[in-house]
């Protein structure tokens, strides 16, 4: 458990959780992740905003007694989600008199989720404020990153804001103040494409709201805290944007590699044309790898070979995940091999079908691609450099 100054009278009290390997049973982390927790010491009360997983609920209270801190008039609840509202219940057993202090839409996912009583709860409205004496709480209520039941908590004298998930990296340091670098921008960006960027549209609304209120610094739930916002934000900004990158994600599964050396081939004649790509394999990659990719990437081609009369599992789940991720990709096709028979695309087609995404004729042959099959991939790739310089990418 770190305990750290951050301001004068705010504390980080936070834990790096090293050991997790994946998130929301989903994401692999690379270096686990943090669960942060901060506390506000006014003239008068005191303040907690977001708790602890539950795992650490006792690590967690226990550094309460090593900190010196008695009483806590106030548990901030910015999100219902246990991995920062786990810990509120053992919270109120070790300080009775405190209140939870959240949404409506939260206060209903605590009571349903934590059997946190309603007489323990207060509901707050839009920039309601709490006076803890000489420091200011103001609640900005900040649906779609990435709950209904999100806010934020602004300390107003300090100029600082807790935007719990929102602003987040799955990332673990010594240092709580974050350092800017590639692996920190990596974890970010990850952490950005599982869980926010099905929001996009929320999170350049909320970068904008952040910048408008020039804060001095940014706590997030997750990873460190920003002590220059304009690097956290201007991330997010560039993910979160509508147009993508001059980039074609290149996701497969082959069984005999015909499908890998058309996916090879067409990354071959790409490159060529100065179109970036990324190969990713369905089976045996890192499903953070593709996430990363999804979120700058303007075409994704996927590449599959047929199991029985279909696509293979891998492919339905990698279709799944694009769907629901929501990526800013307008343009789609799909190269897959078979052996006797069936429907190869249609069903992933289907899946993608939300994305509204221009699709380019498919490409499926049986057993290894010929000479005109690879005639086919060159079409498909001078295509694709026409829709990319279309849409202003070169």
């Amino acid at each position: 458990m770190i305990f750290k100054k951050i301001k004068e009278d705010i504390l980080y009290a936070g834990m790096n959780d090293g050991g997790r390997l994946i998130f929301d049973e989903l994401i692999p982390l690379d270096k686990g992740t943090s669960y942060n927790s901060y506390v506000v010491k006014g003239s008068d009360k005191t303040a907690v905003i977001d708790t602890m997983y539950p795992k650490f609920t006792q690590e967690y209270l226990k550094s309460f007694d090593e900190n010196g801190i008695t009483k806590v008039d106030y548990i901030i609840a910015n999100h219902g989600e246990q991995d920062h509202s786990g810990s509120i219940p053992a919270m109120l057993e070790k300080f009775p008199d405190a209140i939870v202090v959240t949404n409506a839409t939260c206060a209903g996912n605590i009571k349903e989720m934590l059997f946190v009583p309603a007489e323990k709860i207060k509901i707050i409205k839009n920039d309601e404020e709490i006076s803890l004496g000489n420091k200011t709480l103001q609640f900005k209520i900040a649906p779609g990153v990435h709950w209904p039941d999100t806010m934020f908590t602004y300390i107003k004298e300090d100029n600082v804001i807790c935007t719990c998930d929102f602003l987040g990296a799955h990332y673990i340091f010594d240092d709580v103040f974050a350092v800017p670098s590639k692996e920190l921008e990596k974890s970010a960006k990850k952490y950005f494409a599982e869980i926010m960027m099905p929001f996009s549209t929320m999170c350049r609304k909320y970068v904008q709201m952040v910048r408008d209120l020039k804060v001095e610094m940014v706590l997030p739930s997750h990873g460190p805290v920003h002590k220059n916002p304009d690097y956290i934000l201007d991330l997010y900004a560039d993910w979160a944007g509508e147009k993508g990158k001059n980039l074609v994600a290149l996701p497969y599964v082959s069984m005999y590699n015909s499908t890998k050396d058309m996916i090879d081939y067409l990354a071959d004649k790409l490159d060529k044309k100065g179109i970036s790509t990324v190969k990713y394999d369905m089976v045996n990659g890192n499903l953070g790898d593709l996430a990363i990719a999804l979120v700058d990437t303007t075409t994704i081609v996927m590449g599959t070979s047929m199991v029985l009369t279909g696509p293979h599992p891998a492919a339905f789940n990698t279709a799944y995940l694009a769907s629901v991720l929501r990526p800013k990709a307008k343009i789609a096709s799909f190269i897959g091999s078979f052996g006797w028979g069936g429907n190869l695309f249609g069903k992933m087609a289907e899946m993608l079908a939300p994305l509204k995404l221009d699709i380019i004729e498919p490409i499926q042959v049986k057993g290894q691609a010929k000479p005109e099959d690879y005639a086919k991939l060159d079409n498909m790739a001078d295509e694709i450099y026409k829709k990319h310089k279309e849409l202003g990418l070169f």
